[in-house]
C-alpha cells in the first residue's frame, strides 16, 4: 500500500501544476456527468482525475490517447471507484481517523519528512491538505474493502498445492524464470448475452490488430483496458512465470520478450499479453532459520507508548535478574505465541515485520534484546538457537500456496468488480451538453 501512496502523492503533486495553470483560464460551470445508484459524479471531479492521469502518462513518457477516449475510460473507472466506496459505506467499513493519520505520517515518512512539513510541501502546490487527506482515505477504503470481500474468501486446497508441485514450473526451482508483462483487459458483463460477446471480441480483436501493426501498447492500454493497471501501461510487477494468472502462464511461457499474444478469453472478459522481459530461472538457496521468542505489549487506544514501554522495562529487567521467560510471556504477553510461553517456532527470512527482524538478525543465541518497537506494540525478543538449511517441504508447500494465490488474485478481483458494477444502477450523461 505504501508504493500506492507514494505513486498516488506523484501524481496529485504534478495535478497541483496542472491545476495551477487551468486557474488562468475560463471554466466550465460544473454538472453531472454520471448517476451511480443514490450518487452522483460531476465534471469538475471527472477532470481532476483525467489532468490527473494525463500528467502520469507524459511523466512515464506513453505516448497520449485521444482526450475523449481517455475521458470514457476514465469515466467508467470513476464509477467503479464510487460504488466500492458505497459498498464499504453499506456495510460499515470506515477508516477512522487514527488508522488514516497513520498512513499520513508513512506517506510523509516515505517522501522524508515530518507530517507537517509534508502538509506544508501540499499546501505550496495548491493541494488543499483536507481534500488530499480524503482521497487517502477513500484509498485504503477500496484496498480494505478488496481485502475483505476477495483476498480473505480466497481458498487454496491442498490438492491444488499437491497438483502445483508435480508441476514442471514448480518442478524448475522455486518458481521458475521471473517474467514481466503488460496486458489489457475488455471486461465482459456478468451475464453479457452473445451479441455483447461478439461485440467485445470484435473490439479487442481491432486493439490487438492496431498493436500488431505498431502502435504503443501503454497507450491502447490507458485507452481501453478496464484493468485497474491501465493508466500504468497495463504494466504488471515482474514476477515468477508460475505466479501470473493461470490464463497467462502457458502462453508466456512460450513467447520471447516484445511477443504479444493471441486474443486471451476467460470468463472476465478478454485479455491482450505483452511480454516486457524475463529473466533466468530462480532457486531456493539454503536459508538462516531463527528459533526465537517474544513477549508483546500493544499499543491501542486503552495503553498508550509510553505505559507499553514502561511495562515491558519492568519485564525486562525481571529477565535479567533470573526471570523465567516462558512464565512471564505467558502471564503478560498480548500474542497468540503467549500460550507456548513466546515461542515463535523456526521462522524463515520475511515472516516478521522488518523492525522485529532486524533486531532479532542482532542478537546471539540466548541473547536478549532491550524493548523493540513495531507496528504491533513492544516486544522483547530472544533468540534460542539458529541454523542453515536447504527448503524444507513444508516451507515448499508454503510457498506453492502463495503463488497460486497470487495467480488467482487478480482473475478474483476482476471477478468481483464485474459484479458489483452489473448490480449497481448507472446512468451516463457525459454528452449531454
Amino acid at each position: 500500500m505504501t508504493m500506492l501512496f507514494r505513486a498516488f502523492l506523484l501524481f496529485v503533486v504534478m495535478l497541483g501544476g496542472v491545476e495551477a495553470q487551468s486557474g488562468r483560464t475560463p471554466i466550465e460551470a460544473d454538472r453531472i456527468v454520471a448517476v451511480v445508484n443514490d450518487e452522483v459524479i460531476t465534471l469538475n471531479e471527472l477532470r481532476t482525475r483525467l489532468d490527473t492521469a494525463l500528467a502520469q502518462l507524459k511523466q512515464q513518457g506513453t505516448p497520449l490517447p485521444p482526450r475523449d477516449v481517455l475521458e470514457r475510460q476514465m469515466l467508467e473507472r470513476l464509477v467503479v471507484d464510487r460504488i466500492q466506496l458505497q459498498q464499504a459505506r453499506d456495510t460499515g467499513l470506515r477508516i477512522d481517523d487514527i488508522q488514516l493519520d497513520q498512513a499520513l505520517n508513512r506517506i510523509a515518512a516515505g517522501n522524508k519528512m515530518s507530517l507537517a512539513q509534508f502538509r506544508q510541501a501540499l499546501e505550496k502546490d495548491r493541494i488543499p491538505y483536507a481534500k488530499f487527506r480524503e482521497q487517502i482515505r477513500e484509498e485504503m477504503t477500496v484496498a480494505r474493502l478488496r481485502e475483505r470481500e476477495v483476498d480473505n474468501r480466497l481458498v487454496i486446497s491442498d490438492a491444488e498445492v499437491d497438483n502445483f508441485l508435480e508441476s514442471e514450473a514448480a518442478k524448475s526451482g522455486g518458481g521458475g524464470e521471473e517474467v514481466q508483462v503488460a496486458h489489457i483487459l475488455l471486461r465482459a458483463p456478468e451475464s453479457a448475452s452473445p451479441e455483447q460477446l461478439q461485440k467485445l471480441k470484435a473490439k479487442a480483436d481491432q486493439v490487438l490488430e492496431r498493436i500488431r501493426k505498431g502502435e504503443d501498447f501503454s497507450q491502447l492500454a490507458a485507452s481501453y483496458s478496464d484493468a485497474p493497471d491501465a493508466l500504468q501501461g497495463g504494466i504488471l510487477s515482474p514476477r515468477p512465470l508460475d505466479r501470473l494468472p493461470g490464463l497467462f502462464v502457458e502462453v508466456v511461457g512460450k513467447m520471447k520478450p516484445g511477443d504479444v499474444s493471441p486474443l486471451l478469453r476467460s470468463p472476465n472478459g478478454f485479455h491482450i499479453v505483452k511480454l516486457l522481459g524475463k529473466k533466468g530461472s530462480l532457486s531456493l538457496p539454503p536459508v538462516q532459520q531463527t528459533h526465537a521468542r517474544h513477549i508483546l505489549i500493544k499499543v491501542n487506544e486503552l495503553v498508550s507508548e509510553s505505559d507499553a514501554l514502561h511495562k515491558l522495562t519492568g519485564l525486562h529487567e525481571r529477565l535479567v535478574h533470573g526471570g523465567d521467560f516462558a512464565e512471564l510471556a505467558r502471564l503478560y504477553s498480548q500474542d497468540g505465541s503467549a500460550a507456548k510461553g513466546g515461542d515463535l517456532g523456526w521462522l524463515y527470512p520475511g515472516d516478521t515485520v522488518p523492525e522485529f527482524e532486524r533486531a532479532m538478525d542482532r542478537l546471539a543465541p540466548k541473547e536478549l534484546s532491550q524493548p523493540v518497537k513495531s507496528p504491533f506494540g513492544y516486544h522483547l525478543i530472544m533468540v534460542i538457537e539458529r541454523r542453515v538449511q536447504d527448503v524444507s517441504d513444508e516451507r515448499k508447500r508454503m510457498s506453492a500456496r502463495v503463488a497460486l494465490r497470487e495467480r488467482k488474485l487478480d482473475e478474483a478481483y476482476q471477478d468481483w468488480l464485474r459484479q458489483i458494477r452489473d448490480r449497481a444502477y448507472v446512468e451516463y450523461r457525459l454528452e449531454e451538453r
